[in-house]
């Protein structure tokens, strides 16, 4: 995957968790998780043009670690929405699997440059 396809993937990730937090009911619970998952949900898409900009592997690690607890955290968000039974299966299904997949790239990507900089093959 190009970095240009993955700044397109994060974008829409971002923009699905908008589009998701209008269908959530308000109460003083929700309104709380809908900040956290706005926060962190956006975060992914807006973090990973940094990481597209890094000057150096060091800083690239940098960055793509932040983007990578971004998504998590996501992905925390969402599991707590599907608990609390806020919205439907099949309304957080996409985004379920969509945090899950991203993560598993960041963590791969991670992986692969950390070991290329520790002299590993």
């Amino acid at each position: 995957m190009t970095n240009d396809e993955l700044k397109y993937r994060t974008k829409q990730f971002s923009l699905a968790i908008l589009r998701l937090i209008e269908k959530m009911p308000n109460s003083l619970s929700t309104r709380v998780v809908i900040n956290q998952i706005v926060k962190s949900g956006t975060s992914v898409g807006a973090n990973y043009r940094a990481v597209c900009r890094a000057r150096s592997d060091k800083e690239f690690v940098a960055k793509l670690n932040i983007v990578l607890e971004e998504a998590d955290e996501s992905q925390f968000w969402l599991e707590v929405i599907s608990e609390m039974n806020w919205l439907s299966a099949s309304e957080l299904e996409f985004l379920l699997k969509e945090s899950s997949e991203l993560v598993a790239i960041f963590v791969s990507t991670l992986k692969t440059v950390n070991n290329r900089l520790n002299g590993n093959k």
